[in-house]
């Protein structure tokens, strides 16, 4: 019996123009920037934060080996989780706005029958290892366990025997992602990092929160964070 199925359903739950202007401001000149789109002149541009990664150094070949099978398995997977995350997102605006229990819960199996129908083959084919790193992304994507969401969208019940079925392969639905403690989950968030850099993968925050520099420092150099 494959337990990925079950997976399946959590999900449904500037470029801009530069005009430089000097203005006197208490007598101190200052740069002005006009960003399209807003009409209100700003001293400074807000940037996304950038990562500098370090150069990957490995103890061995079979080390190097390992972090390229769980590179090509994090690009795999990561996104399924991705999409998890958006329609979680989805499904939860769209669920405020409805008004009755009965109108939540018919719309919930819509969005779930959907996704089944598009998806659930393609899950089918996923390795072991490969449902272990979408159930550590699907945390980090959301915030939640895949057992948490399953029992948000179903049942205490329900989510238990999913977390049951998924044991039989040596797998929790209850595992979430701790790139703190676990130096496997720290790789897969190096992983994604170079692909959001090079284009690779669409970056997506992560739900919860950690320090990948100090994180770094702990697990590349050693040193506690």
């Amino acid at each position: 019996m494959n337990y990925l199925p079950y997976i399946i359903l959590l999900f449904p739950l500037v470029m801009f123009s530069q005009e430089n202007n000097t203005v006197e401001k208490d007598s101190t000149e200052y740069d002005y920037y006009i960003v399209e789109g807003d009409s209100i002149p700003r001293e400074t541009i807000d940037l996304d934060e950038v990562y500098v990664l370090n150069k990957l150094k490995f103890d061995s070949p079979e080390d190097r080996m390992r972090y390229l099978i769980l590179r090509r398995k994090t690009i795999k997977v990561y996104p399924y989780a991705k999409m998890a995350a958006d329609r979680l997102d989805s499904l939860n605006a769209r669920l405020d706005k409805l008004k009755t229990k009965r109108e939540k819960r018919q719309y919930t199996k819509l969005i779930q029958k959907y996704i089944e129908g598009e998806f659930s083959e393609k899950l089918k084919k996923f390795t072991r290892t490969e449902g272990q790193i979408l159930i550590k992304l699907i945390h980090r994507q959301t915030g939640e366990t895949t057992f948490d969401l399953v029992k948000e969208l179903k049942s205490g019940w329900t989510a238990f025997w999913y977390n049951t079925t998924a044991s039989m392969f040596d797998l929790s639905l209850k595992q979430g992602f701790d790139p703190e403690h676990v130096k496997e989950d720290y790789l897969i968030e190096d992983i994604l990092q170079r692909n959001f850099l090079s284009g690779a993968l669409e970056r997506q925050e992560p739900a919860i929160k950690f320090d990948f520099y100090e994180l770094t420092e702990k697990w590349l150099h050693k040193k506690k964070p």
